[in-house]
């Protein structure tokens, strides 16, 4: 576990930072860096579980999983966020059916998803863009145009929640200088 502040270890937990510890573990068992990086104050760590699972893992959620990996992927290349980056693209690829990966990851840090995507998908892309890159500038037409692509509502309100969750995950964990080392990468077990 590494980060520029100290994090603190499952053994040096009290029992508040233990419960939230446990609350943030993973399907592997292992709290990762991501939420480790909170050991200091259990109550952010609480809140950031919370919006996380709400954002990306909530069975109301209509977004298709793979979708909104590719989002929180974009959202992290875009802000040069190694961290997320490798996380959310392995969780992406693994759900995805189909696709290069390595065309996506190529387009994506080139910042040209009209390379590999379309349609809807490429429409939320470009818009997972402007809303990281030029939040001032988000008019009611952006919400149309993902209206025209197909986009209900709710499921703009999902991507919306995707997006500004890796804009503050992203921000966070650069900040700090949290790396993966001792993470395992991507939610998912592998089969």
């Amino acid at each position: 576990m590494t980060a520029w502040i100290k994090m603190l270890s499952d053994d040096e937990a009290g029992p508040d930072l233990k419960a939230e510890l446990d609350n943030a573990r993973t399907p592997h068992g292992t709290v990762d860096n991501v939420m480790r990086v909170h050991s200091l104050r259990p109550a952010t760590m609480a809140g950031h579980v919370a919006l996380y699972r709400a954002a990306l893992h909530n069975d109301a959620n209509t977004l298709p999983g793979w979708l909104s990996e590719m989002v929180a992927s974009y959202v992290s290349a875009l802000n040069e966020c190694p961290y997320s980056f490798a996380n959310h693209f392995a969780n992406a690829v693994h759900l995805m059916e189909g696709g290069d990966a390595a065309a996506i990851e190529a387009a994506f840090r080139a910042r040209r998803p009209q390379d590999v995507f379309e349609g809807a998908p490429l429409a939320l892309l470009q818009h997972a863009e402007k809303l990281t890159l030029s939040p001032a500038t988000m008019a009611q037409a952006d919400i149309e145009t993902l209206r025209d692509a197909g986009f209900d509502d709710g499921e703009i309100l999902e991507a919306n929640q995707v997006i500004g969750y890796f804009n503050y995950v992203n921000r966070l964990l650069n900040g700090l200088g949290v790396t993966t080392d001792g993470d395992i990468v991507g939610y998912y077990k592998a089969s």
